[in-house]
């Protein structure tokens, strides 16, 4: 059997997953608040060792990047519900990759998802096949916009972000750092048992982004999924206010 032939990302794909589905509806609404994005670069290799079948480490002027973002979740909701009191507004912490199919389309890898609402836990693990894992979580926002967030999963320590927005940053501009980091729209599941690569969609505004005062943060979600932890602070740091966002539904990738 002759290998698949893979294809990076053209600029193309990068601003055409952008753009609005056509013809499709969301299947669920929900909004991303007081979102930091902490990014590491990365040997391309150390990434695609871990990444399954039908994925490529995507990568900017060589190199991979591992995001760790912490974030508020807020009206969570069916498409033709209302958000549901004490299901619809939770936290979330996750360490992610950027990764390409072998069309080239771009998307996000998740190694983990850390929430502390129990029923998003199981229908994300069952309904899209992403690795959420259940935590305990505080999170709490100051009248200067400064963030607290804490995460703490059964057994372990807990991991804490002390952040806030300090000057705006210009508009991602396509082929920037900032653009490959951020305006991704497209993400992969994987389901081992049938070995299925899923694709899934979301769409929202381009983030308004800034600089960010960070003054806690924790590496331990790179140790808990089996990456080294990086003995310096992130090479990328940026905040968003938070974006309202459409989710579609998950299909298979060709």
């Amino acid at each position: 059997m002759k290998p698949t032939l893979s294809f990076r990302p053209t600029i193309e794909q990068r601003l055409q997953a952008t753009h609005r589905p056509e013809n499709r509806s969301p299947v669920m609404y929900q909004r991303w608040a007081h979102l930091l994005f902490l990014h590491w670069s990365m040997d391309p290799q150390l990434i695609q060792a871990t990444l399954p079948p039908g994925l490529h480490a995507d990568t900017f002027e060589g190199r991979a990047f591992l995001g760790v973002v912490p974030f508020f979740m807020e009206g969570v909701r069916p498409r033709f519900c209302p958000p549901f009191p004490g299901l619809s507004h939770f936290l979330e912490l996750n360490l992610r990759t950027y990764v390409h199919d072998d069309q080239g389309n771009p998307g996000v890898w998740f190694y983990s998802l850390d929430a502390n609402q129990w029923m998003a836990v199981k229908v994300a693990q069952t309904v899209f096949s992403l690795p959420y894992v259940y935590a305990r979580m505080s999170g709490s926002v100051g009248s200067d916009q400064s963030v607290t967030l804490e995460s703490t999963r059964k057994g372990g320590s807990a991991q804490r972000f002390t952040y806030k927005p300090s000057a705006p940053l210009p508009a991602s501009e396509p082929g920037s750092l900032q653009f490959f980091l951020a305006e991704r729209y497209l993400l992969f599941a994987y389901r081992k048992r049938s070995r299925a690569l899923l694709l899934g969609r979301v769409h929202h505004r381009p983030y308004s982004l800034y600089h960010a005062d960070v003054e806690d943060f924790s590496t331990a979600l790179f140790s808990l999924n089996g990456f080294e932890e990086p003995a310096r602070i992130a090479d990328h740091v940026m905040l968003s206010p938070g974006v309202d966002v459409g989710i579609y539904r998950l299909g298979s990738a060709l």
